[in-house]
């Protein structure tokens, strides 16, 4: 695995997580995708400290789980918050606490759809419509390369912009 760090259009903060047996042609794809789309490489460590490592699992929502059914069933587990998300609940805890918090929910007869370790930024950028179109399209760039498996970005986007932009 290899992290690459960057900025997108807009100053957003970009890493970019890839699996290679090649490291000079997953670094090529990168580099070439983030500067024909508006970004630039960053030295390593520059971008990462925007980000932590936690936990995030997602709960879709129905009439018998509530937010507080879903603290009382996660908190014991090391869950240190959980969202709204409209059509369901996002359940964020340290990485190495995923396990515990799923586990949790299973105990509980709590069906979730996903439950993965992710990197959340700290900071998130609010983005108009023009530049959600230039960060989706990096994203997409990025995404297109068979070394890249995740792309993490600390952009905010609000729900009549993502509209917008489809």
């Amino acid at each position: 695995t290899i992290m690459y760090e960057g900025y997108g259009p807009n100053g957003v903060a970009v890493l970019i997580e890839c699996l290679s047996d090649n490291r000079n042609r997953a670094a090529g794809e990168v580099r070439v995708a983030m500067t024909r789309n508006g970004g630039s490489m960053a030295d390593p460590g520059s971008v990462s400290y925007m980000f932590a490592r936690k936990g995030v699992v997602i709960v879709p929502k129905s009439a018998d789980i509530t937010e507080d059914r879903l603290l009382d069933t996660v908190l014991e587990a090391g869950a240190e918050e959980v969202n709204d998300l409209g059509e369901s609940f996002e359940i964020v805890s340290e990485a190495g606490d995923v396990v515990a918090v799923r586990t949790a929910l299973q105990s509980a007869d709590i069906d979730y759809e996903s439950a993965e370790a992710t990197f959340l930024p700290s900071v998130s950028v609010p983005l108009d419509e023009d530049g959600a179109r230039k960060i989706f399209r990096l994203i997409e760039a990025l995404e297109e390369s068979d070394d890249v498996q995740n792309v993490y970005a600390n952009f905010d986007v609000s729900d009549d912009i993502l509209e917008k932009v489809g």
